[in-house]
């Protein structure tokens, strides 16, 4: 049974919300790797490096996070996709002869 277009609706509005948040998850690993490199050429072993290593962690697995989720979103979108247009062929000749 196909989704209905409500259901398809929310679906592309999670994926585009897991996209975004993603992407905002990787600027601030970027932020917080970059963090923890210069407090740890500044004072290396200080409570402000372990600060920035636990939030970098924390974005980290964020990140992980979202993209499985996505993946999951997105395998299963792909497969209703292929699933319905595999049962509704517009194609007349579907049984695989060459037309004459």
């Amino acid at each position: 049974m196909a989704p209905m277009k409500s259901e398809r609706s929310q679906l592309k509005r999670a994926v585009r919300q897991l996209r975004r948040i993603r992407s905002f998850y990787a600027a601030a690993m970027v932020l917080w790797a970059g963090s923890a490199a210069l407090t740890g050429w500044q004072a290396a072993g200080s409570r402000q490096l372990m600060v920035c290593v636990a939030l970098l962690a924390v974005f980290a697995a964020l990140f992980v996070t979202a993209t499985v989720a996505l993946r999951r979103l997105g395998v299963r979108a792909t497969a209703e996709r292929v699933r319905s247009r595999a049962t509704t062929s517009t194609v007349p000749n579907a049984g695989g002869h060459a037309a004459a």
